[in-house]
């Protein structure tokens, strides 16, 4: 779609003539991409819930679940739109703030707002899920802000920027743990948060999730820094390409790839997933390989930008769709079976 004004427009101009039109094309979203995250917000509930009776309850949660993860996604990446501008006037100019579209202060109250919504819409769910956003937040907020420019420790930035996913898989069991009936073996309670009711069979497929969503992202992540590169260094960013090179930087999201993989069927084995989940899955995993290997072979620095891209790109899908995945399977199951109560 066509920027809607003229670029000698003054970015004040374009966003209140043009809001709507300015936020469809702010970023160039695959419609595949924002329609898979729905899959990916709700199907955590429903795999966290696993095969049980939905009830009005149930499907209140996953309406304010979808809309809180919705929500504090695009916070989130505004936020990063707005502390890394300076690495996107070199290696993403064409992004609204380097392009002037929007001034950094007025993106700023847009993320204002996302966070709003974010906050509210997790309240709604319970005080547990407003803590563990609020602490995504935070995290978000420091480590865009302030950390990944200061801190000098090798390949910091891609070490813990994957940490912000980590409250997908994460809300989900809260949000089930906090506000749906459920199997309970012990409970947490806290003072104004409330009880947090665990079941002991969900502790491990939670944290397999977890540990596959950080590698996956990592991976992905590590190879588009080998495009970003040039202008990470220049800001003082320390990603695996900055701090070893683009060589190392490949060899790293290569066996971040192979680990997502073997996380992708320890989560089979442990959890509700079935043949639904599995077959695809190697199929995306051995796909999403092929391309990684390509870039660990490659020696020319235009060739590693080309294909960290490329890779970047298959390795984000392949953790989009494994969540769609997880959210078909766990579907069908539900579809296909009895409802089962505790």
């Amino acid at each position: 779609m066509p920027d809607p004004t003229p670029p000698d427009t003054p970015a004040k101009s374009r966003f209140y003539h043009h809001p709507l039109a300015f936020l469809a094309t702010w970023r160039s979203f695959p419609a595949y991409e924002l329609l898979s995250y729905f899959f990916m917000y709700s199907g955590t509930v429903m795999f966290a819930y696993g095969i049980r009776t939905y009830t009005t309850q149930t499907y209140l949660l996953l309406i304010l679940s979808v809309a809180t993860m919705y929500a504090g996604f695009f916070a989130a990446l505004i936020w990063n739109d707005i502390t890394d501008k300076d690495i996107d006037a070199v290696v993403h100019p064409d992004r609204p703030i380097p392009r002037q579209r929007i001034s950094p202060r007025r993106f700023f109250a847009i993320a204002l707002l996302f966070s709003a919504l974010t906050f509210l819409f997790a309240i709604l769910i319970s005080p547990w899920c407003l803590i563990l956003v609020g602490g995504a937040a935070l995290f978000v907020a420091v480590h865009d802000k302030y950390l990944k420019k200061r801190v000098k420790f090798p390949a910091y930035s891609e070490i813990f920027t994957p940490v912000q996913w980590l409250v997908v898989p994460l809300f989900g069991f809260f949000a089930v743990w906090s506000a749906l009936p459920h199997c309970v073996d012990f409970s947490i309670t806290a003072p104004l948060l409330g009880t947090l009711s665990i079941e002991r069979a969900d502790l491990l497929p939670m944290a397999l999730l977890v540990l596959f969503t950080y590698f996956a992202d990592d991976a992905h992540d590590i190879a588009e820094g080998i495009l970003d590169c040039d202008g990470d260094r220049r800001i003082g960013v320390r990603t695996y390409a900055t701090s070893f090179g683009p060589r190392v930087a490949a060899a790293v999201s290569f066996a971040m790839f192979v680990l997502a993989g073997i996380l992708g069927i320890l989560l089979y084995l442990y959890s509700i997933l079935s043949l639904i989940f599995l077959l695809p899955f190697l199929a995306l995993w051995a796909y999403t390989l092929f391309f990684s290997f390509r870039l660990l072979q490659a020696k020319d620095p235009q060739q590693q930008k080309d294909l960290g891209r490329l890779v970047g790109r298959k390795g984000y899908n392949l953790l989009l769709f494994s969540y769609v995945l997880l959210f078909l399977d766990v579907l069908i199951q539900l579809l296909l079976s009895y409802p089962r109560s505790c």
